[in-house]
């Protein structure tokens, strides 16, 4: 066994997994996982620069994550950066302050790369598996991207766009600094524009409509299955490899894209850090399912940072 750490930042959080790999066995013996909500893609899409405040939050998280990593003593780090730290012109910032704290520098990685490591995240456990049926099509929806993966037992096509929860909610529900509650018909009907012409992007390089299994990442996804099973709080193994509908994941956006912040804030197994974006995220599922015709979504709550893990070892 290989004790490695994985960090993915994305738009809106970063997360941690500290795990023991056997490369040889297909073997990931899980340690730590956990996530911080700290936004560092707030006004991105807008300034195209990283927000001071937003990498405080960052930093803050880092060196928490540090203090995990030397108390479990992992050998290997490797930090990956998504779609947020991509896109900012002051970068650099983002760079030094990751390596002061870490000792690593975080690699600002490309869409095709995101979308390698969450296809081996997702699907690597599923070897095996007679009740999904290959190719499988894998969706990794973040806070500033999507990323959409067809492949077997490796990639076959992969594409980057740039929806995602965070930059559809500031792009089109967020007006003088505060977010529509609930959005307007109209506000919907733009966010829904932005998502149909990613996908047709998307589909001039990956065929998504060859898939037979739908496998939906990230915390819109794993959100929506939350609510999907009425828990009475987040429970990861709950919701890792269940089953959603797609006239439930219709129903789920609904209710989401036309209530207002305090109904959304009470569901329990909502993090606060989602309460305002995931009417976008969960509206970015359902196009995608009637997209490609899904009548369901397996949720994952394997994903890009489980392929950061196996990259590591």
């Amino acid at each position: 066994m290989t004790r490695v750490a994985a960090i993915d930042c994305g738009t809106n959080s970063i997360r941690l997994l500290v795990a023991d790999v056997e490369p040889e066995t297909g073997e990931l013996v899980e340690l730590d996982r956990r996530m911080t909500i700290v936004r560092l893609g707030q006004g991105v899409d807008r300034t195209g620069r990283l927000a001071p405040e937003a990498l405080e939050r960052t930093f803050a998280a880092c060196r928490e994550y540090a203090q995990v990593i030397k108390e479990l003593g992992a050998e290997r780090l490797r930090f990956a950066a998504t779609s947020a730290s991509r896109d900012a012109e002051n970068r650099d910032d983002f760079v030094r302050g990751v390596l002061d704290i870490l000792g690593v520098e975080p690699e600002v990685i490309t869409g095709d790369r995101e979308a390698e490591f969450s296809f081996t995240g997702a699907t690597k456990e599923l070897a095996g598996r007679d009740d999904l049926t290959k190719p499988y099509l894998v969706v990794d929806i973040g806070g500033g991207s999507t990323e959409f993966v067809v492949g077997d037992d490796h990639v076959r096509a992969a594409r980057s766009v740039d929806v995602g929860c965070v930059r559809m909610t500031e792009r089109h529900l967020v007006h003088e600094g505060v977010v529509s509650d609930p959005p307007t018909e109209e506000q919907i009907a733009a966010i829904r524009a932005d998502i149909e012409a990613a996908l047709d992007l998307a589909e001039e390089t990956v065929p998504l409509r060859e898939a037979h299994t739908l496998v939906g990442l990230a915390g819109s996804v794993t959100t929506v299955s939350a609510i999907a099973q009425e828990l009475p709080e987040y429970d990861s193994t709950r919701i890792h490899h269940s089953r959603i509908s797609h006239d439930r994941v219709r129903e789920i956006t609904e209710w989401l894209l036309h209530s207002t912040h305090a109904e959304r804030a009470a569901v329990p197994s909502m993090h606060a850090g989602r309460v305002d974006v995931i009417g976008a995220g969960a509206l970015v599922l359902l196009a995608i399912m009637e997209r490609i015709g899904a009548e369901e979504v397996v949720v994952s709550e394997h994903d890009i940072l489980d392929g950061i893990a196996w990259s590591v070892a």
